[in-house]
Order: C-alpha cells, then structure tokens, then sequence
C-alpha cells in the first residue's frame, strides 16, 4: 500500500471514529434511550437536535465518500481490517474525553488488534 492510499484509509478510519466520538458525547446528556411506539419520534427530534449527532452523522457522510476513494485503490480484504484502528482511537479518546476505563486487558486487546492490523496490511 502507498503512503497516499495509506492515508486516505487512515482518514476514513478517522473520520469513521470521531463520528462514534461524537455520537456518544450528543447522546450522554440525552441519558439512557429507551424508544417505543409513542416515543420514537420525539426521541428521533431530540437526538437530531444535539449538535454533536450531527456532527457525528456528517463525519459518517464524508467517511464514505473517503472509504469509497480508498477502496478504489486497495483491496477490501486491507482495507477493511484497517477500520479496526478505530477501535484503538475510540478506546484512548474515550478515556481521554469520557474517562472509560482502558485496564490492562483493554489494552492487551487493543495490542493484538494493532499486531492484527499490522500483519493484514503487510501481506
């Protein structure tokens, strides 16, 4: 993979985590959602009304139009296991901006997902 290809599938994965960032910091002050029949649609308004869900919809938006430039150029099967990354991102940033836990099992987990992701794109 060149360094180009490279860092458009790095933006994408970028893009891809910072949209699950945001999503999550729009729906904290929302509390627990639990949605039925009577419900749905003013849970829908609510949630579209927080800035960050929106923000986070459109990271999603721009991340596939990234994802699909990114795809023309490799093959999914590098590709793909390349969106693990963002597991490795959303887990420090969630610790970082959340305070989520990051034990040593996380990080055991988020080692071997890197050694994973170094071994797919190497072959």
């Amino acid at each position: 993979m060149t360094l180009p290809t490279f860092l458009l599938v790095l933006t994408g994965v970028l893009l891809n985590a910072c949209a699950q960032l945001l999503l999550k910091a729009g729906v904290t002050p929302m509390g627990p959602i639990s949605v039925g029949l009577a419900t749905l649609l003013p849970t829908v308004l609510r949630a579209l009304a927080q800035w960050q869900i929106l923000a986070g919809l459109g990271c999603y938006v721009v991340s596939v139009g990234i994802w699909i430039m990114a795809l023309s150029r490799v093959d999914v099967s590098v590709a793909y296991p390349m969106l693990s990354l963002g597991y490795v991102v959303n887990a420090f940033a969630a610790w970082s901006l959340f305070g989520e836990a990051l034990g040593p099992a996380r990080c055991a987990g988020l080692l071997l997902i890197l050694a994973g992701v170094f071994l797919v794109s190497r072959s």
